[in-house]
């Protein structure tokens, strides 16, 4: 890796704005952010909207909202290749006037009753070069009325051959492609054309992609090579299967990224599940994202494809929210308890409270659950409470209520108190605890009562002491 350590790595993220962008689509920014990150390099965002009907500006919204909330910074863009045609147009003459591609009038309907006969025959459909010009070949006459398209003078002989960073050697021999169609009958270019014009001019250095992008590389490496340019290191990363073993997509299911945002998950927690969703750094399972940088190479990226685990990112998320700072978790989880109609300034500091219940949240949505009640006037269960309530207990109560008026309003003041009580009454703490967090909280579901009533403060617990005592 350190011989890469130099500011001439360049990667890039190349999404198509066709839909919301989810986990396995988001891994593909991640890996060559983190690459060009610790090579001191650079992080290109190319958006790749040349499909109109089913690109977005919502799209691209969502997909730059994502990478902005998990901190995948850009060095570029974000380019557009819509914004490009001039330039893939000028790359397309050059190639004609060059003889690297040619005009072709074959119809549609032609190609349909092409394909369909080689289909009968056993044969592989494919375009079998009737417009490629070759020495003392006689072409057909020109069509009337018919726009050509640009096909590419794909080699014939040999094959394509490239050192996959994570598959290994791959060869295709060039007898499996046909001449790629790089222009439509309007002139507009197609996919695997702009993509390597766009490789060329932003001077891409490592493609770190998902392996559905393993068939359009022979294809983008013979015009790479015809256009005389090095290629880039190639690195095609095996496929994210859902929880069920199935592709992950949005027509299975998949959530989008901004969801996990909003469902109450950190960034951290994501970014730090994300990466170990097919790369590894030895046993490592919890680590920040300056490791992440500091750790990352193409050498450990795994070959097999990986499953997402939705308990192992959960587990993950509450590990980041016990360990974050307080008030951060405080700012974070204000639009859950806004959500939930809550007004967390008046009450204890949020600050205290999330600090109280951080240890037992797995999401900020949980921890907004948990802190309801010390913003709302409890709904005490009566006949919970009842249960309780025996004589014994509500002596005891009544005690406690006289001493808690003279102490200060301390947790290990409030704590000493509660055993002194357990002590004089004979009582064991659950005894007493249970019908003190109904009171105070409506719910038997609470943190150490201690902590509780301390944060509940003196004014309410005595307040709701002497609703149930002499």
């Amino acid at each position: 890796m350190d011989k890469i350590k130099n500011s001439t790595v360049r990667t890039r993220f190349a999404p198509s704005p066709t839909g919301f962008i989810h986990l396995g689509n988001i891994r593909s920014a991640l890996y060559p952010w983190a690459f060009a990150r610790r090579a001191g390099g650079t992080f290109i965002l190319r958006i790749e909207d040349t499909d109109l009907e089913r690109s977005t500006q919502a799209a691209v919204d969502v997909i730059l909202e994502s990478m902005a909330w998990l901190g995948l910074t850009l060095d570029e863009g974000p380019f557009y290749q819509m914004q490009r045609m001039d330039r893939y147009r000028e790359v397309i003459a050059q190639m004609l006037a060059a003889g690297l591609a040619y005009p072709c009038y074959t119809s549609a309907e032609e190609l349909d009753r092409l394909r369909d006969a080689q289909r009968e025959r056993g044969e592989k459909p494919r375009y079998d070069g009737r417009w490629r010009p070759e020495e003392g070949k006689q072409l057909p006459p020109l069509p009337a009325g018919v726009k050509p398209v640009v096909r590419f003078k794909n080699p014939t002989t040999g094959s394509v051959i490239w050192e996959d960073a994570v598959k290994g050697r791959v060869e295709i021999a060039n007898q499996e492609l046909d001449d790629l169609i790089i222009a439509r009958p309007d002139g507009t270019p197609t996919y695997n054309f702009c993509v390597v014009v766009d490789d060329i001019d932003m001077r891409i250095t490592h493609v770190i992609r998902g392996d559905d992008h393993v068939n359009n590389t022979p294809r983008q490496l013979n015009i790479l090579s015809a256009l005389g340019q090095t290629p880039p290191i190639y690195a095609h990363l095996p496929t994210v299967l859902d929880a069920n073993g199935e592709k992950m997509s949005k027509r299975n299911g998949a959530m989008s990224v901004i969801q996990y945002r909003d469902e109450g998950y950190l960034p951290e927690a994501v970014l730090n599940y994300l990466a170990r969703l097919g790369w590894s750094h030895g046993d490592d399972e919890i680590f920040s994202c300056e490791q992440l940088v500091a750790w990352f190479d193409l050498e450990h990226l795994g070959k097999s494809p990986a499953q997402y685990d939705p308990d192992k990112l959960k587990w993950l998320n509450q590990h980041y929210i016990k360990h974050a700072d307080d008030a951060r978790l405080a700012q974070l989880v204000q639009p859950f308890l806004s959500a939930l109609e809550v007004d967390w300034t008046q009450g204890p500091a949020l600050t205290e409270v999330v600090a109280l219940l951080k240890d037992r949240a797995a999401t900020l949505k949980e921890l907004a659950a948990a802190a309801v009640i010390f913003y709302r006037a409890p709904d005490t269960p009566l006949d919970e409470l009842a249960q309780h309530l025996t004589e014994p207990v509500r002596l005891a109560l009544a005690e406690l209520g006289q001493n808690l008026s003279n102490i200060e309003w301390l947790r290990t003041t409030i704590n000493a108190t509660l055993k002194a009580i357990l002590k004089a009454h004979g009582l064991k703490m659950p005894q007493l605890a249970m019908p003190l967090r109904l009171l105070v909280a409506g719910t038997t579901h609470t943190p150490s009562i201690d902590a509780v009533l301390e944060l509940f403060g003196r004014e309410r617990v005595l307040a709701k002491l002497a609703t149930v005592t002499p």
